[in-house]
């Protein structure tokens, strides 16, 4: 399948952010964070913004920062773990490129995220596995899901790469 952007859909902890800057590198394309864009935007941490300003405000910005990468072509993004989950943002993902799923199983999830408060939704364990469940059904609807939970970051790019026929 041909591509001219790619966003990088999954839990918190899946390897977007590192699976996206290998891709991009493999690709000749740029890759953008989600989740670092608002910060650099706001210019305070993730935690800090849903501190201060709580997850209402966050997920408008996430909006808005999201709608800063429409349009723009070899691009990956790697999404925030709730950026998918909005059906706004979704619908707006799927028009503008091509959405995988990096499908990472919860057990290894909660040994990737510290519960240490850097992720605000990670702190409540009981939470977390709630959150994961309700999420799983937004990113079944991604163009593609990789199996993610075992394979290292290269073999991951090389699935991508094959899978993109690029």
């Amino acid at each position: 399948m041909k591509a001219e952007k790619i966003y990088l859909v999954g839990f918190m902890g899946a390897g977007k952010t590192t699976v996206a800057k290998a891709l991009a590198k493999r690709l000749d394309w740029r890759a953008v964070d989600v989740d670092e864009l608002i910060e650099a935007r706001e210019r305070a941490s993730v935690a800090e913004i849903f501190a201060r300003r709580g997850e209402t405000y966050f997920r408008a910005v996430e909006r808005e920062v999201l709608a800063d990468q429409l349009g723009q072509p070899h691009l990956v993004v790697a999404t925030g773990g709730g950026t998918f989950a909005d059906p706004q943002n979704r619908a707006a993902i799927q028009r503008d490129g091509v959405s995988i799923w990096l499908d990472v199983p919860l057990e290894r999830l909660i040994d990737r995220v510290p519960a240490d408060g850097r992720r605000p939704l990670a702190a409540d364990r009981m939470g977390f596995e709630r959150l994961y469940h309700q999420r799983r059904a937004a990113y079944e609807q991604a163009h593609l899901r990789l199996d993610a939970g075992r394979a290292g970051v290269d073999a991951l790019v090389e699935q991508l790469v094959d899978w993109l026929g690029a």
